[in-house]
């Protein structure tokens, strides 16, 4: 069998879809998906298309290891992000090749579901109560919040004491009926970051993440020994390589590296493992798209450190398109009691509607990230 055709659908509302053919008509989808950068992605698709036709789509491991070694570079969000679509949509290759699950081909599930949350208030958090309820009469039991607008390095405790307050109503709202993370997104630098690691112990949250950006694993490091909360680095980081500084100064509990960032789902098996080895939990990150959602939760179904699983339905970005839109069973990523099933069809366990994608890749999209500043004019962190 050799790889025919890789094609790739830029649809909305910010994803980007790939599609590899073969010579013998099996097809697999992946997700090479860098949010705000997908043209650049379709355009390292195409590049990479030389190297990929007339490959066997079975050599994964081969394929993998050759898209990041050969020319020199290595590494970073774009090349990572091309590895993690090609990766996917050739286990999903793989999978129905052999009519079993991804799971079942690398050793067999440890679980047969996942917990799971999904976002709520938008990107300046706001009607968190409101988000929470309705969350809690969907079937989730935890969720994740952006804890505040632009923050200044060093800004006031009045800004503290407002942030506090309203993550506290928000407790007070739900009780221990739902769990709750707290996203600082890299927009809290480390001196307000302590502060408010020390503010919202009380709030018992069952994680924070990004406390600082993920450049600053050192910075990190420093403040998980200060701090009873579990901090939770990974979406910005994009291969072990990256991950073992995290691991090796103990600078998070929980790590939620994206499947469609580092590598695919070879590179996140590897991770989640070496994650076990230091005793750190694994929660992947994915507010993407359907084809990334179900990578992640074949990745979940077999690392016994994974506990819960990001997913994206109805999340502030989907704007002109949703998870289920492109999927022929609109139930596959059901939650029941805070759970998702995992997908147990071949290959990545679920069918996408071709139709659909070819008819919104014709209207496809140019989403970027806003913009912020704060009120001196300066360039915020989003």
């Amino acid at each position: 069998m050799k790889i025919t055709k890789p094609t790739t659908y830029l649809v909305p509302p910010r994803w980007l879809f790939l599609k590899i053919e073969t010579d013998e008509g099996l097809t697999g989808w992946g997700e090479p998906v860098l949010e705000g950068h997908a043209e650049t992605l379709a355009a390292k698709i195409a590049e990479l298309s030389d190297f990929l036709c007339g490959r066997d789509p079975l050599h994964i491991e081969d394929i993998w290891q050759s898209l990041y070694r050969s020319g020199c570079y290595r590494g970073g969000p774009v090349l990572m992000s091309a590895i993690s679509g090609i990766d996917m949509a050739l286990w999903d290759i793989k999978g129905k090749y052999h009519d079993a699950p991804v799971h079942a081909l690398l050793g067999g599930p440890v679980r047969n579901r996942v917990r799971t949350y999904c976002w709520i208030g938008g990107d300046r958090p706001r009607n968190l109560i409101e988000g929470a309820k309705a969350l809690m009469d969907a079937g989730y039991d935890a969720c994740k919040m952006n804890i505040c607008d632009e923050l200044q390095i060093v800004d006031s405790y009045a800004r503290i004491d407002g942030i506090v307050k309203r993550l506290a109503d928000l407790r007070e709202a739900v009780g221990t009926k739902m769990d709750l993370a707290f996203d600082f997104h890299g927009r809290v630098h480390a001196p307000m970051a302590k502060i408010l690691l020390k503010e919202l112990e009380a709030l018992r949250p069952m994680f924070v993440e990004d406390a600082v950006v993920s450049a600053q694993v050192d910075r990190m490091a420093d403040l998980a020994r200060s701090t009873t909360i579990p901090l939770v680095i990974g979406e910005r980081l994009h291969s072990r390589y990256d991950f073992r500084r995290v691991f090796e100064t103990r600078a998070a509990s929980v790590v939620n590296p994206d499947t469609a960032h580092v590598g695919g789902i070879s590179e996140m098996v590897r991770i989640g493992h070496m994650a076990e080895a230091y005793d750190v939990a694994l929660a992947p990150h994915c507010p993407l798209g359907p084809i990334a959602l179900a990578a992640s939760l074949q990745v979940d179904a077999i690392c016994h450190n994974a506990f819960i699983q990001e997913q994206s339905l109805g999340i502030h970005y989907n704007q002109g398109g949703d998870l289920t839109d492109y999927v022929t069973d609109k139930e596959v990523f059901k939650v029941e009691n805070g759970f998702i099933s995992i997908p147990q069809g071949p290959g990545l366990g679920i069918e996408l509607d071709a139709d659909v994608i070819s008819e919104r890749a014709a209207q496809g999209h140019r989403w970027r990230a806003p913009v912020w500043r704060h009120a001196d004019g300066s360039i915020a962190e989003w």
